[in-house]
């Protein structure tokens, strides 16, 4: 069985939030069908690959509404649920319920009044993620967007959330109108605000997971450039030191810079700390890079 996707899991949490008071109800049913794939005086439809919200909807339709959906059935297309209201009269009360005229209504805008209080607007935007919402694995990425087939209800969703202390930006494809977040902070208020602690929690713990791996990538990087530049100075020392063993010779060197060179030449990869412990008796990481400094300058002084 696959796993489901975090968008997915966050929706099925969404729909387990208890639907109590009838303001928030239908302030619910008011995001999804602002965000649905059809509103309109002929036909208000959803297609959702969300099994949750599908058994959801239903619910929430009879609470807001006292009525069925005229149709729900499987479109055979990855699974997903389509939902289906036809009927006129339906329609019409719909409608109503959120003070619009079906006859004369030229564009959807958001009726304020039915969001008054911070809870209402909470499952309004409860209702828009379900019906017309996505948020990508934040494992890979951060970015959660609410489409909708309406420009004044996309610009005036945008300045809830404003007022919601969220800021998501907004903008226009393929015809439709997408708010979005892509600041992993902001999706973490947006779904506590939402009732989904869960799904704000998994936001957080893939940042902090994706910064602990960064750090460790930084720290692994930052080694292996070290151990490239001890290599790359030990290879220096040790040519130098040859050419002062054909030049010299090491036998002809004070006790303690020949030491040091023989000591270099068997540990060709080790660091100044490590040939410092390894000198006997052992020195400071400063002695030894002394001896070496002075090495070179002899080298640089007989060189051929």
């Amino acid at each position: 069985m696959r796993e489901p996707s975090f968008s997915s899991a966050a929706k099925a949490e969404l729909c387990r939030v208890t639907l109590n008071r009838d303001c928030c109800v239908a302030a619910e049913a008011y995001g999804a069908l602002l965000f649905a794939n059809s509103f309109s005086a002929r036909e208000i439809r959803f297609i959702t690959a969300s099994l949750d919200f599908a058994r959801r909807l239903p619910r929430l339709w009879r609470r807001a509404f006292g009525f069925e959906f005229d149709e729900t059935r499987e479109s055979g297309a990855g699974g997903r649920s389509v939902l289906l209201l036809r009927d006129a009269e339906k329609i019409r009360a719909v409608f109503d319920r959120f003070g619009y005229d079906p006859e004369s209504l030229l564009s959807h805008h958001i009726n304020l009044g039915v969001l008054e209080e911070e809870d209402c607007r909470s499952a309004f935007f409860r209702g828009a993620f379900l019906a017309g919402g996505s948020v990508t694995d934040p494992e890979k990425r951060c970015r959660l967007e609410l489409v909708t087939d309406h420009r004044n209800v996309c610009g005036e969703a945008r300045a809830l959330l404003l007022e919601m202390g969220l800021s998501p930006k907004d903008t226009v494809r393929t015809g439709h109108f997408v708010l979005y977040f892509k600041q992993s902070e902001a999706i973490e208020d947006f779904f506590t605000a939402l009732g989904a602690p869960g799904a704000a929690m998994g936001i957080m713990s893939a940042k902090i997971t994706k910064e602990m791996r960064s750090a460790v990538n930084r720290k692994v990087n930052c080694d292996s450039a070290n151990a490239d530049k001890i290599v790359s100075a030990a290879q220096r020392q040790l040519d130098r030191i040859r050419t002062l063993d054909r030049t010299l010779g090491l036998a002809n060197l004070p006790p303690e810079l020949r030491d040091t060179a023989l000591l270099r030449i068997a540990n060709p990869e080790a660091s100044l700390s490590d040939l410092a412990m390894l000198s006997d008796p052992p020195l400071s990481k400063s002695a030894i890079n002394h001896r070496l400094r002075r090495l070179m300058a002899l080298e640089a002084e007989n060189g051929e």
